[in-house]
């Protein structure tokens, strides 16, 4: 990661919790810039800044964004102030990574693309996963044909995840649910392979809060192809890949959305391709290294995952929400 030669960007990050610890430790892993870090509390800004060496620690996401040290903002908040919190960051002038999901649901997402698009800066989804160096490689294979034609994919995100009601992952009122923190992984996965779907057919089970503890998906794609996909909080899976075609399949090893490996197998069992990832760290850096790149390119949206396929992702997924019976207390 030391040889990159993209202008450093120099970022505030927006809240402190465990992602922002991860993504914090990957920049650093990879020689970016932090800049400073904001909180609702002064005291858990400043534990943060001394644990990263961040020059710049903030009591309010306000002073934050107002730090003229600051250049793009990593939102780390959770899902419902995602919104909010980019909007802030925006109309004080920074760029803004959101972590995934982008926002609640799509009408949010439009918003957010358009306060993006008026200031003429970067809104981008932290979809890190598709900015993995095995993601890549596996687009490459893809584009080269080795696989035929690719008629289905399947992929699970399938963790055990605490029952309690008012946990983050439970509480609908903070976004819960296994289909926005977990099932976003394969049903983004599915539209990067496969474009965006044509029809959806869903099924859940809805835990006593009244948020999705369990989701199954079936897409039909373009051309007829199919994605499946499973999302759990209760009990955790397998959590693989397959990508299938009519010349040759990709298998994609434990944890897929992380960085890992997988073998390319022809139809008739001949291992064509093993891959084997080789990343420091957790592998966040390289969105943020993306992000930089599109800055200092002026292009302001990702190639690999453009804003308006955010906005749509988050379409797919309110319509999964809509099957199942899952509705937030915003959309009221």
């Amino acid at each position: 990661m030391t040889g990159d030669q993209t202008p450093k960007l120099r970022w505030g990050i927006l809240a402190t919790g465990g992602i922002a610890h991860a993504f914090a430790s990957d920049l650093r892993t990879a020689g970016r810039t932090v800049t400073a870090v904001g909180s609702r509390s002064l005291q858990s800004a400043k534990k943060f800044a001394a644990e990263f060496d961040i020059a710049n620690p903030h009591g309010s996401y306000e002073a934050l964004v107002a730090d003229p040290d600051v250049d793009i903002v990593y939102i780390a908040t959770p899902h419902p102030n995602h919104l909010d919190n980019a909007l802030l960051a925006l109309r004080a002038g920074k760029h803004v990574l959101v972590e995934k999901p982008f926002t609640l649901t799509a009408s949010e997402a439009d918003l957010l693309r358009d306060a993006a698009a008026e200031a003429g800066l970067l809104a981008m989804e932290a979809m890190w996963t598709r900015y993995l160096p095995h993601m890549v490689r596996i687009r490459e294979i893809l584009g080269e044909g080795t696989l035929g034609e690719v008629r289905t994919v399947f992929a699970d995100h399938t963790q055990k995840i605490s029952t309690d009601p008012t946990h983050r992952l439970n509480a609908l009122e903070l976004g819960g649910g296994a289909l926005l923190d977990l099932g976003i992984y394969p049903i983004s996965f599915a539209w990067d392979i496969l474009g965006a779907p044509v029809s959806i057919v869903s099924a859940g089970r809805l835990s006593d809060a009244g948020s999705d503890a369990e989701v199954a998906t079936i897409l039909t794609h373009a051309d007829g192809a199919l994605s499946t996909s499973i999302s759990s909080s209760r009990g955790r899976g397998p959590n693989i890949a397959h990508i299938v075609g009519t010349d040759a399949r990709i298998d994609v090893d434990a944890v897929w959305y992380t960085p890992t490996s997988f073998r390319v197998t022809a139809s008739d069992g001949t291992i064509l391709e093993e891959y084997t990832s080789e990343v420091d760290g957790r592998g966040m850096q390289y969105q943020a290294l993306a992000a930089e790149k599109f800055v200092a390119g002026g292009a302001l949206d990702s190639d690999l995952l453009p804003v308006a396929e955010s906005v749509a992702i988050m379409g797919t997924l309110d319509e999964v929400r809509k099957i199942i019976g899952v509705h937030y207390p915003s959309e009221d």
